[in-house]
This record gives C-alpha cells, sequence and structure tokens, in this order.
C-alpha cells in the first residue's frame, strides 16, 4: 500500500503510471477492433474500452490505496459509486472523448485525480493512441512522457504578445458563449481539441485560456486540473471567479475557466 500524504505524491504519481498505462493498452485493444457502442441513461456513449479500462484502474487503486474511496464514472452511471466518500477519494474516467474515439481522431484520454479536501491534488491523464502521458499536481510540478519513458518538464506559458491562443471542445460548444466571453480579448486563434488534451495544452504551455460553457462532469476534468495546476496554471468557476472544486453533489461542475498564466 502507498500513503497518500502530501509527502508522499510524487511516489504515489510514479506507482499510477504502470496502471494507467495497462488501461491504456486496454483501450487501443478496442481500438483496434469493430467495436459496438451502446448509451447511457444520459445518452451519452459507451463502449467496452470505457468498462475494460475502469475495471482495471479501479482494481489497482484498490491494491494500492485500499483506504481511500474510487469515484470512477461507469460505476457511477451503473450506481455502483461509493455514495459516502470523505475528503479524500479518487475520480476516474476511464475513456473522457469517447466520441473522439468513436470518431477515431484519437483525441480521447485516460484520466485518474486524487482529490484532497476539494483539491485535485494529483493527477495523470494518457493520451493512448498520441503516445503522450501527462502527470503533475500542485506543489509537484507537471510533466509529459512519451510512449518510450522519456519525460520532460512542462510549464504554462505568459501570454504572448500577439494574444492568446483559446482552446474549445471539438464535440461540445457554445460559440455565442464563447464570442461574448472573449468580447475585448486579444485573440491570436481558437483551436479544437478533444477530452481533457486541452487542459493539458494548457499545462504544456501551447495555448493559453480554455473556457467551457457547457455540461461537464468532475471526473472528466480532475486530473486535467491537477496537471495544469502542477505546471502554474488554475481552473476558475467564470461566474464567481472562484477555484473549481471537486465533492460537489451530483459531481457536475458549473461552467468555468482554465488559465494557464491565470489574470489577477
Amino acid at each position: 500500500m502507498t500513503s497518500a500524504t502530501p509527502h508522499h505524491l510524487p511516489t504515489l504519481l510514479d506507482s499510477l503510471v504502470p496502471l494507467i498505462r495497462q488501461a491504456g493498452d486496454a483501450v487501443m485493444a478496442v481500438y483496434a477492433t469493430d467495436f459496438a457502442v451502446t448509451g447511457k441513461a444520459d445518452a451519452s456513449p459507451v463502449t467496452e474500452a470505457d468498462r475494460r479500462a475502469e475495471d482495471i484502474i479501479t482494481a489497482g487503486l484498490v491494491r494500492l490505496t485500499p483506504d481511500i474511496p474510487v469515484v470512477g464514472e461507469e460505476a457511477e452511471a451503473e450506481g455502483r459509486a461509493p455514495t459516502a466518500v470523505g475528503q479524500r477519494f479518487w475520480l476516474v474516467d476511464p475513456l473522457d472523448g469517447t466520441k473522439e474515439f468513436i470518431h477515431r481522431n484519437g483525441e480521447f484520454t485516460v484520466n485518474i485525480a486524487l482529490i484532497d479536501q476539494g483539491r485535485a491534488v494529483l493527477g495523470l491523464v494518457l493520451a493512448p493512441a498520441l503516445g503522450q502521458l501527462y502527470g503533475g499536481g500542485p506543489g509537484l510540478g507537471s510533466w509529459v512522457e512519451d510512449a518510450h519513458g522519456h519525460r520532460q518538464a512542462i510549464a504554462c506559458r505568459a501570454e504572448p504578445p500577439e494574444g492568446l491562443t483559446v482552446v474549445g471542445s471539438r464535440s461540445h460548444g457554445d460559440a455565442a458563449a464563447l464570442d461574448a466571453f472573449l468580447q475585448g480579448r486579444r485573440v491570436a486563434q481558437v483551436r479544437s481539441a478533444g477530452s481533457s488534451l486541452k487542459l493539458c495544452l494548457l499545462a504544456a504551455g501551447q495555448a493559453d485560456v480554455y473556457p467551457r460553457f457547457g455540461r461537464t462532469m468532475e471526473w472528466d476534468i480532475a486530473a486535467g486540473h491537477a496537471v495544469l495546476a502542477g505546471a502554474g496554471g488554475a481552473v476558475q468557476v467564470i461566474d464567481t471567479g472562484q477555484p473549481l472544486s471537486y465533492g460537489k453533489p451530483g459531481w457536475e461542475n458549473p461552467h468555468f475557466v482554465a488559465w494557464g498564466d491565470c489574470p489577477v
């Protein structure tokens, strides 16, 4: 068993790398087949890859930290998730960007995040089709690792003189709300990206801001939030400017904005 105290978070983060890569291999094995797509109660799509990856991750987390509850997207959808999680729990999205997976564009991710007192303190985001693994957390720094295990540190950038690079959802967008949010800001370009990769682009200094006005759940963004925080960025509730927190009733997020170089 690995301790999840702050002092041991770097060790815990490293111990999760083989686990998330195993889940990514399971996702890619399904990706290579003529897989079936079914619908959940909320009409969102689900595949065998979602289920296999979550089973692998959940079993691994139970072995590593048997005292910390695991909230997985698929378990929650099927009514199997714990009803009381306390101050510390795992959030797992075994396949974020299922629509990207179905469309076979590679922009889907496997996500593991540790929540402590409402904060995402550790996260891993694996894009198995792209050969990219992002990890980190506040106070831990953040990094990206390629498929060969070569790792390099990443950090958010200051806003470039030419203006912001804005990232938005490839599958879920609100153009009018985005235009209103960007009114009066210098914008160099707007990019589309799938899944939690948008948060990782900010963390890697490849983009500057990600406003999100559509519906998201906590497991969708917690791992990316941790990576972004480790790289010097932040995620705020749009209406209040307060940091986005976790453990909310129903697991649903308010509209938020993720910043690389967060304005004061």
